[in-house]
């Protein structure tokens, strides 16, 4: 067992690993200490002083708890545990000061800040606040920041703990904020006045212990307790973050993150936190049929007779787009084969072997990246495919791991070996001697991009070979959240998408927004958002999006999570599979389920490792034959990171955001 000391803590003994500091061993004692600097994620500060404690027998003052190891305090007379106290009058006086300071030049914001009713400082105000303040100065007044359109800041109300910078510096990997002056005159400020540039930058906003930093898009529309609150899954990438929708009567009013230490720990990206406007612009919230041409609204009993009678008797072939939980494929995928018909979920032409999960979901879990002392990446750029994964990659290269890159050469926020950008240089990292690898914890990570080109298995076979060389992890870094569930339930096409597609006479699309329908086929478009499906559709049928159903999804790494309704759908619109349900009883070829619980437990029996929720099943590995590789280069899958899904570019502030990343990547012209 490792080594562990005793220490006693407002009479209560604890046994705590001599490396934590006093606030961690409260903790574990089951005692909470007020802080506002201290943020278990970021490197310590020690600077708002609100964690003071006394320890008996140091020196007669309090000391700060956060800064202070076990290790460090003195045993009592006889070799006794040493002794710490949180609540005697030594620690109320210095606490009530502290708060009193904090107070000098704090504004009596309250009734219209954003923070009212979630605020650490109101909380610990109310314990050890006083009612007036010994100080006749005026208040001291700062000029306010422009980080963009995303964080709106008051910064007179600033408290200078620091989380912002210190977030953006270790965990974002950006460096455009900062403090500046002493005393007084310090504070918070970005380096010549530049807008954030980070898709991680969003989650200052929960870090800030005040109403210096709040959410602009959110300003003043709700308080929290006005707000129904629904924990579910996000799926605007493949990492299957754990986040909080809150909602005020039917509409999203914002995104939060959940802790989940295996999958997203507590940041989330931007995409995810403000895509919230992008649920209530150009929503499909009733059936369309296409009349002489045109798209008029209908009824469902229409749309529905309308889209049976195309498909009876027809080759059928469908489509499963990028945000479809996994109930929607599975009865997509019973109604189309009942029909002969094909379905592919592979729509970017993804070359991943059905069946083998060793492959498509990996044998790497998230959280063995924290571990890894070798992560080689192929044709991916994690920044823009999955944040919160790259800032994971990140911690893990401030720890000490060494990253290399197969790929176009981008701005990862770390340092990695660039090998090459083509298929030479990853056959090149074959070549090698591993001898200082093998006894590592190494991980390969391969991006979608690489794998939807012609070679895509040849580099997956490649990548396959370079872990059994190096004793590697596999990890497949998906940008479609609905891929993993949808191979799990083999909604695949041998040949892929040509060949689902070849000779079809009727094209369903669930959802399917980022893929080029030709002339020809009938198109039935089941979806959200009157995107490309639904432009080249000749039945529309509304469907909900992923905070107004509930459904299941799995992760990258093969995690299955539940998302739990948020909010109702618009209009007429349904839950996605029970618009498959009425559609196949419609064609005299009902599925044999009525309710959700039915389908679920009828999935369950196809795919026993869908009922293990939050749990990564062990994926057995098994060898890909081998193919030649290409001669190309490798090309990054997302080109631009705000505007994925049909949902992103429904929203006006993701288009704002996305204008400005081009602006900002487009080479400054000097002046002549």
């Amino acid at each position: 067992m490792a080594d562990t000391r005793k220490i006693i803590i407002d009479g209560t003994e604890v046994e705590v690993d001599p490396a934590m500091t006093i606030l961690q061993a409260c903790e574990v004692a089951g005692i909470e200490v007020p802080r506002f600097c201290y943020h278990e994620r970021l490197s310590i500060a020690g600077n708002c002083r609100m964690c003071l404690v006394e320890v008996v027998g140091g020196p007669p003052k309090p000391a700060a708890s956060c800064a202070m190891q076990v290790r460090d305090l003195r045993p009592g007379p006889e070799g006794a545990p040493p002794v710490v106290k949180t609540n005697s009058p030594m620690v109320k006086k210095a606490r009530e000061g502290v708060m009193e300071f904090l107070l000098i030049n704090h504004p009596l914001d309250c009734p219209i800040c954003d923070q009212g009713g979630e605020c650490d400082l109101q909380d610990q105000a109310m314990a050890y606040g006083v009612d007036f303040s010994r100080y006749r100065e005026p208040k001291r007044a700062s000029e306010d920041l422009n980080l963009g359109p995303l964080v709106a800041t008051t910064m007179t109300r600033c408290i200078s703990c620091t989380r912002c910078v210190r977030f953006t510096t270790e965990v974002a990997g950006i460096t455009q904020m900062g403090q500046t002056g002493r005393g007084e005159d310090s504070e918070i400020t970005s380096y010549l006045n530049e807008t954030l540039a980070s898709n991680l930058q969003g989650n200052i906003i929960d870090l800030c212990p005040v109403g210096a930093l709040t959410s602009k898009p959110y300003a003043f529309t709700a308080r929290p307790w006005e707000l129904t609150k629904t924990e579910t899954i996000d799926v605007m990438d493949a990492l299957g973050s754990n986040i909080r929708v809150d909602t005020k009567g039917r509409e999203v009013m914002r995104i939060l993150p959940r802790n989940h230490d295996d999958v997203n720990e507590e940041w989330i990206s931007d995409k995810t936190r403000f895509i919230w406007d992008g649920l209530k612009r150009q929503r499909i919230d009733t059936p369309y049929i296409r009349k002489n041409g045109k798209l008029t609204k209908a009824t469902w009993a229409e749309a529905l007779s309308v889209a049976a009678a195309a498909m009876k008797g027809k080759k059928v072939a469908a489509l499963v787009g990028d945000l479809a939980p996994v109930e929607a494929i599975y009865a997509l995928k019973g109604l189309v084969e009942g029909l002969g018909g094909n379905i592919e979920c592979r729509v970017d032409g993804a070359k991943l072997p059905a069946g083998n999960r060793g492959v498509y979901a990996g044998t790497a879990t998230i959280a063995d990246i924290d571990t890894a002392k070798y992560i080689q990446l192929i044709g991916t750029n994690p920044r823009d495919e999955a944040p919160v994964l790259n800032a994971r990659i990140r911690k893990a290269w401030a720890k000490g791991a060494k990253v290399g890159l197969v790929g176009q050469p981008v701005d990862l926020t770390y340092d990695y070996a660039h090998v090459g950008t083509d298929r030479a240089a990853l056959e090149s990292l074959l070549g090698h001697q591993y001898g200082d690898v093998l006894d590592q914890p190494s991980i390969v990570i391969v991006g979608a991009g690489a794998i939807n080109e012609a070679d895509g298995e040849a580099v997956l076979s490649t990548a396959q070979k370079l872990c059994e060389a190096t004793g590697s992890k596999l990890m497949v870094l998906h940008t479609a959240a609905s891929r993993v569930g949808a191979m799990d339930v083999n909604a695949v096409t041998e040949g892929g998408l040509d060949a689902a597609t070849s000779g079809a006479e009727v094209i369903y699309n669930l959802g399917a927004d980022e893929v080029e329908i030709a002339d020809g086929p009938f198109v039935i478009y089941q979806g959200s958002h009157g995107d490309l499906g639904a432009h080249r559709a000749d039945v529309i049928l509304p469907g909900a999006a992923y905070t107004e159903e509930n459904g299941l999804f799995v992760n990258l790494e093969g995690r299955p999570q539940l998302a739990l309704r948020a909010a109702f759908p618009p209009g007429e619109a349904k839950e996605n599979w029970a618009i498959l349900r009425a559609l196949s009883a419609e064609l005299g070829a009902t599925l044999p389920y009525d309710s959700l619980a039915q389908l679920r437990n009828a999935l369950i029996k196809d795919v026993p490792h869908l009922a293990m929720i939050d749990t990564v099943p062990e994926n057995a590995v098994v060898a890909l034959p081998e193919k030649s590789l290409g001669k190309a280069t490798f090309r990054n899958a997302v080109k631009d990171f705000y505007l994925t899904n049909p949902i992103a570019r429904a929203s006006v502030l993701m288009a704002e955001l996305s204008a400005m990343a081009k602006a900002r990547a487009e080479t400054p012209v000097a002046a002549e």
